[in-house]
């Protein structure tokens, strides 16, 4: 069937490069936009219009088609009186729903009430050689969304409205950050070591230079070598990659925003960040208040603070810090049945325990804004110790509805302790955990020639649109999440 339609769409193609009409014509010069013509008075003349055919009505000597883009969609009229015999045989007998067209003419309401454009001249600018999906059912196969999000786009306001939130979010972010005297910047994408957070990374070749190397996983050691370079404020919306499992809550290619402020500490930071993700959040829906998971959230007011050891007491009723070593607290955990997400147990270090322990018991439980502090010292190695508890560090957490949204701290400056954890992280990656830290020789001689006092903070945007928009599935709020490749030319339709 879907064969046979796009034969008839191309047959209707060569037919109207044997009339003479430029079937790939060159440009179009709009008045307006759809969502700037939706705003015109009636009356205004000379409106000329263009975007995606979705819908069409014909009664005859009239034909209503509805024209869309991205942001609008308007009613546009087209009479046989108005547009002439042959001009409008022409669209009656060639045009299809998903075609681009032009359409210039006066506004006016039909006697329904809806605002329309009466086109006294229309312009073929595309053809959809393939039907669009039925209007009333759309894509309904979750996979085929993903793997056709043009067609998502076309068919569904939802996934439009959903993606305009995104972009109008991150710029709102951009421009709070810019306004804070922030400067941005990129760092490399491939790296010679996978540096900047606790993750497994993903390996390839350097043909030229006949060298490994690792799609980055974070841009932290190379935006603090900026700081060292004399940027006080800095960040970057970075793609990272990890070589992890996918969940509803993970991809393994995301895009993350990266930010440090010299002179700052991590309790400035905390400050910094409430009053910028509430002023970003409602200037992009218009207030602070969303749902998730049928729990309504407010950003608004000061965010919850807790301790991480003393979430786990609550949670777990276990002290994490009776148990220095890997191996005690594994047994620990396994003599009180707590259950863990890892394929292999015994080969995590102490801070890979400690943190999926945190996940299993007390994560799930934190719906309202809420900053999590007093982090082991081994879950993070890049963090500066705290001066009165030297076992933990001075670093956040945001959790909202038991997600991880960013994470926060008071930068390690310190080169001589950033080696010995930076070797204690090799350790950990030779016994099997390769999540664990590998040295890095480059960012320590960089750390060697001097930092000032650091705030640094990364936040995955995915995440946090997802968040917002009240999708349990972060390849919901991503353009064009990873799948499986298809066969060719397969439409997933078919």
């Amino acid at each position: 069937m879907a064969e046979d339609q796009k034969a008839a769409r191309l047959q209707k193609l060569e037919s109207l490069r044997e009339a003479g009409v430029p079937v790939y014509p060159e440009r179009y010069e709009r008045t307006h936009t759809l969502k700037e013509a939706m705003s015109l008075a009636e009356g205004t003349q000379g409106v000329r219009l263009a975007g995606r055919l979705v819908a069409l009505r014909s009664f005859g000597k009239l034909t209503f088609g509805h024209l869309q883009d991205l942001e609008g969609r308007l009613q546009v009229a087209f009479e046989r009186q108005t547009l002439g015999e042959e001009l409008y045989a022409l669209f009656t007998k060639h045009i299809d729903i998903g075609d681009f067209i032009s359409a210039e003419g006066e506004i006016f309401r039909t006697r329904t009430g809806e605002l329309t454009l009466r086109a006294e001249r229309f312009t073929f600018l595309g053809k959809a050689i393939r039907p669009l999906p039925e209007k009333w059912h759309g894509l309904t196969d979750i996979e085929a969304c993903y793997r056709q999000r043009y067609l998502d786009l076309i068919m569904s306001p939802e996934t439009r409205k959903r993606f305009l939130m995104r972009t109008r979010l991150v710029k709102a972010i951009r421009d709070y950050l810019d306004a804070h005297g922030f400067l941005e910047v990129e760092t490399p994408t491939l790296l010679a070591k996978a540096s900047g957070a606790l993750a497994r990374p993903f390996v390839s070749h350097h043909q030229a230079l006949d060298m490994e190397v690792f799609l980055r996983i974070a841009p932290e050691t190379y935006l603090k070598r900026l700081v060292a370079g004399g940027y006080d404020r800095v960040y970057e919306f970075a793609r990272c990659f990890r070589n992890e499992g996918v969940s509803a809550q993970h991809l393994q290619d995301f895009t993350m925003l990266e930010y440090y402020c010299a002179y700052w500490n991590f309790e400035d930071n905390m400050k910094f960040t409430q009053e910028m993700l509430q002023q970003s959040v409602q200037q992009t829906l218009g207030t602070t208040k969303f749902t998730f998971r049928q729990n309504k959230i407010d950003l608004a007011g000061d965010w919850t603070r807790v301790s991480f050891r003393d979430l786990l007491m609550k949670d777990a009723d276990l002290d994490i810090n009776r148990f220095p070593e890997a191996g005690g607290l594994l047994k620990e955990i396994r003599r009180r049945k707590i259950s863990i997400e890892a394929e292999e147990p015994q080969k995590l270090g102490r801070a890979s325990l400690i943190d999926a322990i945190y996940k299993a018991t007390s994560r799930p439980k934190l719906v309202q804004p809420t900053f999590l502090t007093g982090h082991p010292i081994e879950i993070s190695p890049l963090a500066r110790s705290n001066d009165r508890d030297p076992k933990i560090v001075d670093r956040f957490q945001l959790v909202i509805s038991g997600w991880e949204i960013l994470n926060a701290y008071s930068e390690l400056v310190d080169p001589a302790e950033q080696r010995r954890r930076l070797e204690e992280q090799a350790r950990s990656r030779a016994e099997g955990d390769e999540e664990a830290m590998v040295m890095e020789e480059d960012y320590l001689l960089a750390m060697e020639h001097g930092l000032p006092p650091i705030s640094g903070w990364g936040m995955g945007i995915d995440r946090l649109v997802a968040l917002l928009a009240g999708e349990e599935n972060v390849k919901q709020v991503v353009w064009f999440p990873l799948l499986r490749p298809q066969p060719a030319g397969l439409d997933p339709r078919d």
